[in-house]
């Protein structure tokens, strides 16, 4: 089974639009999820954080600047990308977007081909592993492309489901995942697994990494999940 796709929220009033931004993300690999207000994409963040956000500035209710302000000071969603999206133009509008949180500023009309290649280099930083980038941790090295691992150079046996626990972690070294978190991101939100096979599978990757020997590079926090040095 592969890397699970990069999930980005299209948060825009506008129907029309919002359908021409969904179709051309689907269409470049990416699921997606709509939200037509500001409350709407504060709830779906909250209920589960996505990959990237493309945020329209006007919008009714919370404004979009007010949202990536809100986000940005938040420790769980401040490192999901924004970029916003926004027909104000002047030189002064794109600094308050850009030093209100926002990675980056796109100014309506655009050009889709342009945008999807700005929405690839956000991911590039934030989820490399799903766009096919090479990951180093330590001595552990992982290709997404060619769906290979190494340890000191040996090649390492993964199963799919600890091949994208493995990239999950190499994505964030250092980060604290907890079960929930890692069910969304490695199963998905349609799949129904217990929180207790995670730890089956946190299981069979410390076996497969030090299976060659070498110190088990995976941390357990006591009542919050893993994390990766």
């Amino acid at each position: 089974m592969a890397l699970a796709k990069p999930r980005v929220l299209v948060v825009e009033d506008e129907p029309a639009q919002a359908e021409v931004l969904a179709y051309n993300l689907e269409a470049e690999g990416f699921d997606v999820d709509r939200a037509l207000t500001g409350d709407e994409a504060l709830m779906l963040v909250e209920e589960s954080p996505p990959d990237l956000i493309l945020l329209d500035w006007m919008l009714p209710g919370v404004s979009g600047i007010e949202i990536c302000r809100r986000l940005k000071l938040r420790s769980e969603t401040r490192a999901v990308p924004v970029i916003m999206i926004s027909a104000r133009a002047e030189e002064v509008d794109r600094v308050r977007g850009l030093e209100t949180g926002a990675d980056d500023y796109v100014v309506k009309p655009y050009s889709l081909v342009e945008l999807m290649a700005r929405v690839k280099g956000q991911l590039r930083r934030s989820r490399p592993a799903t766009v096919g980038e090479r990951l180093e941790w330590a001595d552990i090295v992982l290709d997404s492309e060619t769906h290979r691992v190494t340890r000191e150079g040996a090649v390492l046996k993964l199963g799919p489901t600890e091949f994208r626990l493995l990239a999950t972690f190499m994505e964030r070294p250092g980060r604290v995942w907890g079960r929930d978190q890692l069910l969304d991101r490695v199963w998905g939100r349609d799949i129904y697994v217990d929180t207790r096979t995670v730890d089956v599978h946190v299981g069979r990757l410390r076996k497969a990494l030090c299976a060659k020997g070498g110190e088990d590079p995976l941390r357990t926090v006591r009542g919050v999940g893993y994390a990766l040095g």
